[in-house]
């Protein structure tokens, strides 16, 4: 006869019980204050930087038309307010920053120099990779940008791994780790988040929900399509942020950045955001309609935003076009720079390969 089924007691309960866990509270904290407060000259900045990354993308756009930059290539155009917007309340030299190939702007919004960022899109010596990364594979431990992956979702594992490494040095920093909403179903994702969890890691997980991960739509390719509650299981409080408007990015990035600074193990947030480009270069995006991509250029882009909001203000108009000409400047400074640099001497071939020597 076969033995009756043994009934499991109920696990007793820890410390970090139902009763004293909320989900959303940190959502709640947001919502309490939903836009940043910037002063004009704050407010500039953020103006100034996004408009930095769309020059710069465009201009990367029109070398690799001429065939100055090989390989893919993924632009930022449109989600200029989500790495301008979080990575203005981290603290440069401190804070670490990883993500996948679409790295350009996320380079520029940490203060990266764009000529050695333009230099490493066009295969450069004087390149931040040396020109052996190129545009997917950017990498500066000075600046503690740790990349630029090209395996979907890889880089969110290495990013437990360097909240890991702030943990253990106890240094106060703190990890921010982007992925796409096409990376949020890797199973590598969710072992991070379990992870981190359990280590209770300093690490801010970012999906830069853009609709269409690689050209499939969301709500084709994902059951659960509200990405910032994927942490729920792991017990990481999520949180839901329009991605359009740098100012709420900003509030949101405050209470993130309190809540993993003071202790509190890791975040999870959701940026809705939109590339108006393709997922790369060689993508035609016939996916998705000219009137849908018209419209949000129109109604919602995070640049016309803010330079409306400068003028509602009274930020004189002189003032906002001397910006626009100082980036136009910067952004031909690093595309002269990065035509004129040489290519990586032929010995640079065999460095960086292995750590030492075996």
């Amino acid at each position: 006869m076969a033995k009756p089924a043994t009934i499991r007691k109920p696990a007793a309960k820890s410390a970090s019980s139902d009763d004293n866990f909320a989900l959303r509270s940190l959502q709640e904290a947001y919502a309490a204050s939903p836009r940043y407060g910037a002063s004009d000259e704050e407010l500039l900045t953020f103006y100034e930087q996004m408009l930095l990354i769309r020059r710069f993308e465009e201009k990367a756009g029109q070398l690799y038309g001429l065939g100055l930059i090989g390989g893919f290539c993924h632009l930022y155009i449109g989600q200029e307010a989500v790495a301008v917007g979080l990575q203005s309340a981290l603290e440069a030299g401190k804070d670490s920053v990883i993500t996948g190939y679409r790295d350009h702007g996320h380079m520029l919004a940490y203060g990266i120099d764009p000529k050695l960022i333009m230099a490493e899109l066009t295969g450069r010596g004087a390149g931040i990779s040396r020109g052996k990364g190129g545009s997917m594979h950017m990498f500066s431990t000075d600046h503690k940008f740790y990349g630029g992956h090209g395996i979907v979702g890889a880089q969110v594992p290495l990013g437990a791994g360097l909240a890991f490494g702030h943990k253990y040095r106890e240094d106060g920093g703190l990890c921010m780790a982007y992925f796409g909403d096409g990376a949020s179903n890797q199973g590598q994702v969710y072992e991070a988040f379990n992870m981190a969890a359990l280590w209770n890691l300093p690490v801010i997980f970012v999906v830069e929900n853009n609709g269409y991960a690689m050209g499939t739509a969301v709500k084709r390719g994902s059951a659960e399509t509200h990405f910032y509650r994927r942490g729920t299981a792991f017990r990481i409080p999520g949180m839901d942020v329009n991605g359009m408007d740098v100012l709420e990015v900003r509030a949101a990035a405050e209470v993130a950045v309190k809540h993993v600074r003071e202790g509190n193990g890791p975040v999870l947030m959701e940026l809705h955001t939109y590339r108006y480009r393709g997922h790369s270069m060689s993508d035609p995006a016939k996916y998705r309609t000219r009137e849908e991509v018209q419209e949000m250029r129109e109604k919602h882009d995070p640049i016309d935003a803010i330079k409306a909001e400068l003028a509602q203000r009274g930020v004189p108009e002189d003032r906002i076009k001397e910006i626009d000409r100082n980036i136009r400047s910067i952004v031909n400074e690093a595309a002269d720079f990065a035509e004129n640099s040489p290519e990586p001497d032929m010995p640079e071939l065999y460095t960086d390969v292995l750590v030492e020597s075996y």
